[in-house]
């Protein structure tokens, strides 16, 4: 006989989701009241709570733990309930490559979430001397579609969570080896001097500031004393242009912020960062002049990619030194970085510097990205997975297929 079963509504999808009962809540990305609120669910007492949400952030963040069975001085009791009801587990490594020049990039998997099935995300590290930077992505995907950036050709999937931001940041930590010992006593203070991952920067896939709160609640953490520790001045937020969003980074996240400008005129941004149409670029320098705490040592990062014929003219170069005028500022000058199906071309390198030797002259630091990572894909506007958000019906036939199989 034959099993037809209704799952048309979202809540009987729910109740016969087999993988979504099983899935363990991760405390990787949960601030600490929400740490706190998931103990006292599993019967922790309110009295120990500060204490175990200060052991737990200690092994997650200082000493980089990734199983409850390493947190020695949590009772075994306790440590196998929080096994039995959360994880602290990595997201799986899909692909690990590392580019002729020393620049690393990690193909990540994390689950579904209304996705229909599980998504992969790209995370670069970069090693320069004196300094390593970790190029992280908050989106699987990108709804913004700037025609030069390879990231722009794939459709929005989802955001991702707060921890699985911060999961990146600690996978690249655990592969460089950049945690403290196993050996190094419990409560030591791990000095920051010395760590591979010294900066990141939230230029990976996907707009930052259209995934505002999580990336907010992943930096806060990232730049929490007591844990990851590292300086806000060392965490930089890219953004195309969200103009109301950058107003609450500067009040709410206060990290270093970088503009994906790359045009001086309103006609051809609009064709390159169609976010343009919505926020133009008066719009923009004024949230760019108004952003908290700007200063010769705060400046504000203003992104260029270099395209042939199109955006890198004398005029052009004089267009934007006038409009950047009263702003701290500097100019990152990018090397357009070529990917499979592109109209554009790099600009000659001759041009790229003499349109670096006049932004300089105007007082700008502009300094000319040097290309890393290109033979693995790994450069700037590169990045790419091959994850795509199912249809609702292809969805729907996933899970009913799934609860069959699990009758």
């Amino acid at each position: 006989m034959a099993l037809t079963l209704d799952i048309t509504t979202p809540e009987a999808r729910d109740r016969l989701r087999p993988t979504a009962a099983l899935e363990k809540k991760s405390l990787i990305g949960l601030s600490r009241e929400e740490m706190a609120e998931a103990l006292a669910e599993i019967g922790v007492p309110e009295r120990q709570t500060r204490m175990r949400v200060r052991q737990l952030w200690h092994w997650l963040y200082v000493r980089g733990v990734s199983d409850f069975s390493q947190m020695f001085n949590i009772s075994k009791e306790l440590r196998a309930k929080l096994d039995e009801h959360f994880t602290v587990a990595r997201p799986e490594i899909v692909e690990e490559q590392i580019s002729q020049d020393g620049t690393r990039k990690w193909l990540l998997r994390f689950p579904a979430r209304g996705a229909g099935r599980p998504v992969d995300v790209e995370t670069v590290y970069i090693p320069e001397e004196g300094r390593g930077t970790l190029c992280i992505s908050s989106q699987v995907g990108c709804t913004l579609t700037c025609t030069f950036c390879h990231t722009g050709t794939q459709k929005l999937v989802r955001n991702l969570t707060p921890g699985e931001i911060l999961d990146q940041l600690l996978i690249a930590r655990d592969r460089l080896g950049d945690f403290p010992d196993a050996d190094t006593p419990d409560g030591a203070i791990v000095p920051a001097e010395g760590r591979k991952v010294t900066n990141i920067v939230m230029m990976g896939m996907g707009e930052p500031l259209y995934n505002f709160e999580n990336v907010k609640q992943a930096l806060l953490i990232a730049s929490d004393g007591e844990g990851l520790s590292l300086s806000k001045r060392r965490i930089t937020l890219s953004t195309s242009g969200v103009v109301p969003e950058i107003y609450r980074t500067g009040e709410e996240i206060g990290v270093m912020l970088a503009i994906s400008l790359h045009a001086v005129r309103d006609d051809l941004r609009n064709v390159l960062v169609p976010i343009n149409k919505k926020y133009p670029l008066e719009k923009l320098m004024q949230a760019c002049r108004d952003y908290p705490g700007l200063s010769n040592a705060r400046r504000i990062t203003f992104e260029y990619v270099m395209l042939k014929g199109v955006n890198d003219s004398m005029e052009d170069a004089r267009a934007l030194v006038q409009m950047l005028k009263g702003i701290p500022a500097k100019i990152n000058l990018i090397p357009f970085n070529p990917w499979p199906g592109t109209d554009y071309e790099c600009s000659d390198w001759e041009q790229i510097e003499k349109f670096a030797d006049y932004v300089n002259r105007a007082g700008y630091a502009s300094p000319i990205r040097t290309p890393r990572g290109r033979d693995i894909l790994a450069a700037c506007g590169q990045l790419k997975s091959a994850s795509e958000r199912m249809k609702k019906a292809e969805r729907m036939k996933l899970e009913e297929a799934a609860v069959a199989g699990e009758g």
